[in-house]
């Protein structure tokens, strides 16, 4: 009788018997792309910097995220962080607090004062970042760093654009703001405040590149039929004065119209400033909002009421009337007739927020439909050697999303100034939940950052809320399950029944040897970051 297969085997260890002619699919080490990095609006490698993070390694996180955003204590309390929506923790407990680690970092580097890599060697090119807002500045800090000579201008007295001037004090301290600025401009940016670019043309014949960054900080403006003595205010210019230390006199009661970050922001404001009963009027229901939904939360539990399903109809010197809405069969609100009368000693709009392109309306074909400038996927104006990016061209409105503009915009000037093409690598494919082996992740509750009374919250411009400490930091980047890249955690060292994988040392991560494995696909089970995949042999 025959006797089975593996009976006829030499005795000895697997090495002895070369079983990869086995193999019809072999394991293969990859990068994925993980879900928090594919969703940063400001390009950062969020998994490689909590790597270095988890080891308390603070500098060499701070350096990395710095490659992509030179404001990492700035989002870190600003961003409405879509990393953390992204991330597979959430489906596991709960998402990784990675801007809570971002702003400890940030905070960290002001404290200890870590300054920037070196800039490259002078390329003799010279750029002019029209802008001093998030997208400017972080433009000019990768065209410095990439060796050319960089001029920012902006018409404000102070730089950092709607960082300072539209962003209330209690959400992002000044000191931040200026601490990082100063960090940029140390790398040899020029600044020039309280400048004006009238003539884009003009300028793009001074310089070898222009970058608009010009930020929408004009208020919408809108027609609300109003009698004499009403007194109607912009939420942008109202924002904008409470920074500059000018705050108007609101009154007790304030009534902002508007459903965005900017309305909150102005409401709460107006409760800082005396109004005891402020009050946003949306014409939409709560799921339509586009306000965060921390920042509603956060308003609310301040004393800001939201009237849902109302619009203005007219303002008068001590009332405004609002009149109900109600949603059709398609979910878009449509007028009643019924109206109704709030006392009101002001109304704020806050209806979104206009480009000021007068600069622009020389240049042909610079402005679309909607008034803002139209580029191409590469940040190219239809002006040869002009380029925009934030919330002057279309897109989404955050910090985070300028920031990333200007990094990208950075590379393509800097691919158009030396004349080359521009080469951006594909994404590897992407690290899903599925892809995860979770049984070897233990629980482990997120970090809550401190908060400050809400009696103190209401009264000052204090900020009102706190970052972690060196400990909670550590704890909560340790919190990422490194999903799509390998940790060198030996599962595959010790599960190969074929001693087929060999380590190379500490950060060097494994190799395969292919006349051993014979494609079994255990490593690929046990890999707790899905970082291993089968791939088809070659016949």
């Amino acid at each position: 009788m025959d006797e089975p297969f593996a009976i006829t085997l030499d005795v000895g260890s697997s090495l002895a018997n070369h079983t990869g002619t086995w193999r019809t699919e072999r394991p293969v080490y990859l990068d994925r792309t993980p879900p928090c990095s594919a969703a940063c609006p400001a390009g950062e490698q969020i998994q490689r910097w909590l790597y270095d993070a988890e080891d308390g390694g603070y500098e060499a996180a701070w350096r990395t995220i710095m490659r992509a955003n030179p404001f990492p204590a700035v989002t870190g309390r600003v961003c409405y962080h879509p990393c953390e929506s992204a991330c597979n923790r959430g489906e596991l407990d709960t998402e990784v607090g990675i801007h809570s680690v971002e702003r400890f970092l940030g905070d960290e580097a002001v404290r200890a004062g870590w300054t920037p890599d070196p800039v490259a060697t002078a390329t003799g090119r010279r750029v002019l970042v029209v802008g001093a807002g998030p997208s400017g500045l972080s433009a000019a800090h990768h065209l410095v760093r990439l060796g050319h000579a960089v001029t920012v201008r902006d018409a404000q007295p102070q730089p950092g654009g709607m960082m300072r001037y539209g962003i209330p004090a209690y959400r992002l301290p000044r000191d931040v703001i200026d601490a990082e600025i100063a960090r940029i401009l140390a790398l040899g940016v020029t600044l020039e405040t309280g400048t004006t670019v009238d003539d884009v043309e003009a300028a793009a014949r001074e310089f070898d590149a222009v970058y608009l960054a010009v930020g929408a900080q004009l208020g919408h403006r809108t027609a609300i039929p109003a009698g004499d003595g009403a007194r109607i205010l912009d939420a942008v210019a109202l924002l904008h004065d409470v920074a500059a230390g000018q705050p108007p006199a609101l009154g007790r009661r304030v009534v902002v119209y508007g459903g965005g970050d900017t309305a909150l922001d102005a409401a709460r404001s107006a409760r800082r400033l005396g109004a005891t009963d402020p009050l946003v009027v949306y014409r939409r229901t709560h799921d339509r909002m586009p306000a965060h939904d921390a920042e509603l939360a956060q308003a609310v539990e301040e004393g800001v009421t939201v009237r849902w399903l109302s619009t203005v109809a007219h303002a008068d010197a001590e009332t405004i009337t609002v009149e109900r809405m109600e949603l059709d069969e398609r979910g878009f609100p449509q007028p009643t007739g019924e109206f109704e009368d709030l006392a009101a000693d002001t109304l704020v709009l806050a209806l979104g927020q206009d480009v000021d392109s007068s600069a622009l309306t020389g240049v042909p074909g610079m402005l679309d439909e909607a008034g803002l400038v139209r580029t191409g996927p590469d940040f190219a104006t239809a002006r040869p050697g002009v380029f925009a990016g934030g919330d002057a061209v279309a897109g989404e409105r955050t910090v985070t999303t300028a920031i990333g503009n200007g990094a990208q915009a950075a590379a393509r000037i800097d691919a158009y100034l030396r004349g080359v093409p521009l080469k951006t690598p594909p994404l590897p494919p992407p690290a899903t939940f599925d892809l995860l082996n979770t049984v070897y992740y233990s629980d482990a509750p997120a970090s809550v950052r401190p908060r400050l009374d809400l009696a103190r919250r209401v009264s000052t411009f204090d900020e009102i809320e706190g970052g972690l400490d060196a400990d909670t930091a550590l704890f909560e980047a340790r919190r990422c399950l490194s999903c799509g890249t390998c940790f060198e955690c030996d599962n595959c060292y010790g599960m190969c029944p074929d001693n087929a994988i060999t380590k190379l040392g500490p950060g060097l991560r494994f190799t395969i040897d292919y006349d051993y494995c014979k494609g079994c696909g255990i490593c690929v089970a046990e890999c707790p970051a899905g970082a291993i995949t089968l791939e088809p042999e070659e016949s």
